[in-house]
């Protein structure tokens, strides 16, 4: 995919106080909507599906959103026309899940957990406590089928990606990278801080399930401390490489 130019771009009123969403035209059949924040941007994110499942945004074949932005890609249709309506779309807040919050088990014993607990001034004990003690909400999907990308630490708990990914990090880790917690559903390179792993991570994707992903764009969720005797399945056996060692490679595809 070619890299976003000017053309066609719009700017809207958007669903906050900003100066609203910048429509960027991405080759010749694709849009990326750059919002001013998560919120904004998650509120966007509900605003496309709600439309598109409603039969008024035809001819989109795919939607990806991002941290701060909404890619429209396999667009049928002309696309600075609808970059034009895009950025006039009055947006209404995202509504929140009131439903009952999905609980993930958590061994607290990640490799980087005495970092971490460095990081946030307090006991590696305290790391536990203090993310089982957030309640989390699923801002977007992405990187990996299952992987969430939750929202719901405070600012002063925020941390950088690791200087140095790892080749491997094993499925069911769970992991702290800037706002966002995540849980690896499957083995792969990854550059987040690694404090702890679930038991059961074959549960966050299940192509036998409707929906196959445990962790839905909106939805709440609650980690809980587990006994430290559990294994991390991959759904073809154990694996608890979770060592501290970093390798020499960098994460492949989306930021993880």
């Amino acid at each position: 995919m070619s890299t976003p130019t000017p053309d066609g771009e719009g700017r809207g009123p958007g669903p906050g106080p900003g100066p609203g969403p910048v429509v960027l035209a991405v080759g010749t059949d694709a849009l990326l909507i750059e919002l001013g924040s998560g919120e904004e941007t998650e509120a966007f994110h509900a605003e496309v599906l709600r439309r598109r499942s409603a039969g008024e945004l035809p001819g989109v074949r795919e939607v990806v959103p991002g941290a701060r932005t909404v890619l429209l890609d396999g667009i049928a249709r002309e696309t600075a026309g609808l970059a034009r309506e895009l950025a006039s779309w009055p947006v209404p807040p995202p509504l929140r899940a009131t439903g009952p919050a999905v609980e993930i088990p958590v061994v607290y014993d990640g490799p980087d957990l005495d970092d971490v607990a460095r990081a946030w001034g307090v006991a590696a004990a305290e790391v536990a406590a203090l993310h089982s003690g957030t309640e989390f909400r699923v801002a977007f999907c992405g990187f990996a089928p299952g992987f969430g990308y939750l929202t719901g630490l405070p600012d002063h708990l925020h941390l950088p990606r690791r200087a140095t990914p790892r080749t491997r990090v094993p499925a069911g880790a769970v992991a702290l990278a800037g706002p966002y917690t995540g849980v690896y559903p499957r083995p792969s390179p990854g550059g987040w801080q690694l404090i702890g792993r679930t038991p059961d991570p074959a549960a966050l994707w299940d192509p036998d399930r409707e929906p196959p992903a445990l962790l839905v764009p909106g939805a709440r969720v609650r980690f809980v401390e587990a006994a430290t005797d559990t294994g991390m399945g991959t759904g073809t056996g154990t694996d608890t490489g979770m060592d501290k060692g970093a390798g020499s490679g960098s994460a492949s595809g989306a930021q993880a």
